[in-house]
């Protein structure tokens, strides 16, 4: 049996060229980089080359990016700090947000130390950019809006140029979670003008535990995790030097060869649009996903037109890998917070989304396969309903 991975949402296949970067710097370079002799320096020369790569490859300066673990350590960091440390005492932000970002403005909010507005959400998963604007145009608090660029179950793209334009006008911080754009699409942060963004090199065929987050110069924020002062005081504890020049290799391959990959990959996924029209009558399409033009090219938010909560473990059998919702809900099948922000009660009981999202790996032959399977749960399906 064939296996077929369509969950490059949750993660991705480290490239080969990635994993021998790191093997060489596991080999070869063991020092630590807070430490003074030759073999630090070499370890810690390392990190600032790859800082110096990235930085330039997003437009903004070496200072302003911070290496941490991941994409939820970044977030957390930075909503964490602007209440604790910038004096935020509101935060405008929305239900559709990655479980990092929620589960922490939850936190906060839970604590009693910030009034939380969550905005208005349309049947399509956009946000309501006039609700946001009237409610920057008060002044009384310190605010900050955190929106992410683009959704991990969806795929709708947020305009962050619009947002950042707004904040910068009422003199308002703006976060965004960039976790499924940054090696996806060529980003310009000073362009972009937002004040704090995050990424996970495991989302762009680099190693897990790796990632970064940017924070303008001017915003001051504080470190959530203390100790020898690493990363220039912004996150304490020894560098992960193989994992940090396994994303900077990762973002130049990507970035190399973006133009290409998403040609690949928009192709792939119009194709599995069209392949899955024919196949099952009445299939339809969550947010904006299945508009090339306004979403995530790469995830595609699948609607049955029947309710199967075992459709992940059928098609796990089939040997396909794809996802009902987030990756990060410990596995959970129940229906995503995000679904239910955007569909009915009734609604969700009569459909099933699936999220499928796919890489510069992913062929059009396994695309056969998932459409194969998907038609004969669906009869299966209707079958049992008639």
């Amino acid at each position: 049996m064939q296996r077929v991975y369509l969950d490059n949402a949750a993660t991705t296949a480290i490239r080969p060229e990635v994993v021998d970067e790191m093997a060489n710097v596991m080999k070869n370079v063991f020092g630590n980089p807070s430490s003074t002799h030759v073999f630090g320096r070499e370890a810690k020369a390392l990190i600032e080359l790859a800082r110096k790569n990235i930085s330039q490859r997003l437009n903004v300066s070496p200072a302003e990016i911070y290496f941490t673990s991941c994409g939820t350590e970044s977030n957390n960091t930075i909503i964490r700090s602007c209440v604790n440390d910038l004096d935020v005492s509101r935060i405008i932000t929305s239900n559709l947000e990655h479980k990092c970002v929620y589960e922490a403005i939850k936190d906060v909010e839970s604590r009693g130390k910030v009034e939380v507005i969550r905005l208005n959400i349309f049947e399509n998963g956009e946000i309501d950019y006039n609700q946001l604007e009237e409610l920057l145009k008060d002044h009384s608090q310190k605010t900050l809006v955190s929106l992410m660029h683009a959704n991990n179950e969806i795929g709708n793209i947020t305009d962050v140029k619009r947002i950042s334009k707004l904040c910068q006008e009422n003199n308002t911080l703006f976060h965004t979670d960039t976790v499924q754009t940054v090696g996806h699409y060529d980003l310009d942060f000073q362009d972009l003008g937002m004040d704090f963004a995050s990424c996970s090199a495991h989302k762009i065929h680099g190693p897990k535990g790796a990632g970064f987050l940017y924070a303008r110069k001017s915003s001051h924020i504080k470190p959530l995790i203390s100790g020898g002062g690493q990363e220039r005081g912004m996150r304490s504890g020894t560098e992960n030097v193989y994992g940090i020049v396994g994303l900077s290799k990762a973002f130049d391959l990507a970035i190399d060869e973006l133009d290409q990959h998403i040609q690949h990959i928009k192709q792939i996924k119009q194709y599995t649009i069209d392949q899955l029209q024919e196949a099952i009558p009445g299939v339809g399409f969550n947010g904006l996903s299945g508009d090339l033009d306004k979403s995530l090219y790469a995830l595609l938010s699948i609607r049955l037109p029947f309710h199967d909560a075992l459709i992940g473990f059928e098609l796990e059998l089939a040997g396909i890998a794809v996802s009902q919702g987030s990756a990060c809900s410990s596995g959970a099948a129940k229906t995503s917070g995000v679904i239910s922000t955007i569909c009915s009660s009734e609604e969700i009981e009569r459909i099933t989304p699936l999220r499928v999202s796919f890489s510069h790996e992913t062929t059009k032959e396994e695309i056969d396969i998932l459409i194969g399977t998907l038609k004969k749960i669906t009869e299966k399906n209707l079958l049992q309903k008639a």
